[in-house]
């Protein structure tokens, strides 16, 4: 009985103290997403490209086509590759033609390509990049005045499906071989 008493009040500091190791560690786990910025880059690792490492830096900055980053410390922490078309594409080689076909059609007006931001490729470095990429592209693309969608060309996999619903996007359409979500923008 005596014992029992002794190790009850060890039992339980121990217990706080391990609460409070968890506690800081969860914060300092997440701390980077607070001082992350979202920067253009230009050029990528396209060796880290789970889902179409077989693109070049060219073709990812050829015809208004962007490479963003959330950047923490000098460190890049999440990539998002970007192409900005009038129409949505099915494949890769449409997503080509219809980003060069507005790259040309903007020549001819404002200079703002394409009315749609097709996220063709996201990858994620660090625990919450994905969806910090994706918030953050989703404020810059809300501030334009010529973008009024954000629709991805994503690969037909359980893991893309459940990211982006997850991160709030509804499946519009099943292709050959990717599928097209949309979070809506207006």
């Amino acid at each position: 009985m005596k014992l029992k008493k002794k190790l009850r009040p060890r039992i339980k500091a121990r217990i706080r103290k391990n609460k409070q190791i968890i506690n800081k560690n969860l914060t300092n786990f997440f701390d980077w997403v607070k001082g992350a910025e979202l920067v253009e880059l230009k050029k990528c690792n396209t060796k880290e490209d789970p889902v179409r490492p077989e693109l070049d830096n060219v073709f990812r900055r050829s015809y208004g086509r962007k490479i963003y980053g959330v950047k923490y410390k000098g460190e890049i922490y999440a990539v998002m590759c970007f192409a900005y078309t009038n129409e949505i594409p099915k494949n890769v080689e449409e997503l080509d033609k219809f980003s060069h076909d507005a790259f040309l059609q903007s020549a001819q007006r404002d200079q703002n390509v394409g009315q749609i931001a097709i996220a063709y490729t996201v990858w994620s470095k660090k625990k919450g990049g994905g969806k910090l990429i994706v918030k953050e592209v989703f404020k810059k693309i809300k501030k334009s005045n010529h973008l009024n969608r954000l629709i991805t060309l994503s690969p037909l996999t359980e893991m893309a499906t459940k990211f982006h619903t997850k991160n709030g996007a509804k499946l519009i359409r099943i292709n050959e071989t990717t599928q097209n979500f949309e979070y809506k923008v207006l």
